[in-house]
């Protein structure tokens, strides 16, 4: 017992030495309490809406009322005819649009069944069939308020007619592609150029290459181009069997999904030499490497889990995600035919967030060069 104790003594001692893996062990499980907690929610909230009110009445303002007092919508927009429907779409600035008719309330006054189109962004899919069916709730719900208010004999007076954009059939494949393109490149990326750098730390071969008539620049890049062209090609090589084996479309320029993507990978191996800066071991690496890339590509990006719907101090976290920016753009080019007028606020984030941590990583391991 007394050997057991001076073993545990001098693991302790070891533990605390190494104060970065000490760190991470107990970073990480609170860190996946607060992610998991409040980032897992099932419920979809806080859907940007936009109205096409045609019939301006009071009974028309009491439907759009009844959607921003469900909880489950935010009224955004007022929106103006097809046109600028489309334009709002695009730039996704809605992802609903309630389209009341002309004579909403003289046809329901008069038990006439009255239809009101709903206009739904199916780029996520769960998020478009989880929003379609609160609509149809909230629309049911007010048809029998407007029989019963009119003493009409049984039988729907409003009816809603959902209409998905993007994705008819809600195939969850169209939405599911762009996500695991994002993470697979995250991943490949970040893991790989970390580990790369910091196994010269182990094997003690930094020092040779230093000595070496080679400059930190010339070394970063030649360790960095392989992985480049690796995770390059695993994210093509993933829309390319997607399209041929599940139908995945692809609607807009490959000039413009390359340079979302070359941006989105410049970014990721930005973060990888950050971390190999930093780590001097590749236990170390791989496992800030994993917190850094798998969890937030994976619950903070949109992938699987709405923004919207997580709180407000958590949606602020979501901004440091390149895969938040990186989605958007990717499903706009794939789904939407989108052009560089309505993804250049993405492109621009990703170009700041490239910028600033490979500004971070060449400071860091300049300064370990000399």
């Amino acid at each position: 017992m007394r050997k057991a104790i001076s073993v545990g003594r001098k693991e302790v001692r070891q533990i605390l030495r190494d104060r970065r893996t000490l760190m991470v062990l107990l970073f990480v499980p609170a860190f996946f309490l607060l992610v998991y907690g409040y980032a897992l929610n099932w419920d979809i909230r806080h859907v940007r809406l936009g109205v096409d009110d045609r019939d301006r009445t009071a009974a028309s303002r009491s439907l759009v009322s009844a959607f921003v007092h469900s909880g489950y919508f935010d009224l955004v927009a007022d929106v103006r005819g097809p046109a600028d429907i489309t334009r709002l779409m695009d730039l996704g600035d809605v992802r609903v649009v309630l389209v009341i008719p002309e004579g909403l309330a003289r046809d329901a006054a008069a038990g006439r069944t009255v239809p009101v189109q709903i206009l739904l962004n199916g780029d996520n899919a769960n998020t478009a069939t989880t929003v379609m069916g609160y609509a149809l709730t909230i629309v049911q719900s007010e048809s029998a308020r407007y029989r019963l208010s009119a003493a009409t004999p049984a039988g729907p007076t409003v009816t809603a007619e959902p209409r998905i954009w993007y994705n008819p059939q809600l195939r969850s494949t169209l939405f599911l592609v762009p996500g695991l393109m994002a993470y697979i490149v995250m991943i490949t990326a970040v893991v790989s150029t970390a580990l790369s750098i910091v196994r010269e730390k182990e094997r003690g071969t930094m020092e040779q290459v230093r000595m070496a008539p080679l400059d930190a620049a010339s070394f970063v890049l030649g360790k960095t181009i392989p992985y480049f062209a690796i995770a390059m090609a695993s994210a093509l090589a993933i829309l390319g069997v997607a399209m041929v084996l599940f139908g995945v479309p692809m609607r807009g320029s490959w000039l413009l999904l390359l340079g979302s993507l070359s941006l989105f990978l410049t970014g990721a191996l930005g973060l990888g030499l950050l971390i190999s800066s930093i780590a001097d071991t590749q236990q170390v690496a791989f496992q800030m490497a994993v917190l850094a890339s798998f969890l937030p590509t994976l619950m903070l990006s949109g992938f699987i889990f709405p923004i919207a719907s997580m709180p407000t101090f958590l949606r602020g976290v979501t901004y440091m995600v390149p895969a938040r920016y990186f989605l958007v753009a990717l499903r706009a080019i794939v789904l939407k035919g989108a052009g560089l007028e309505i993804i250049w606020p993405q492109l621009a984030s990703l170009v700041a967030y490239s910028t600033v941590v490979l500004l971070l990583a060449s400071a860091r391991l300049s300064r370990q060069w000399r």
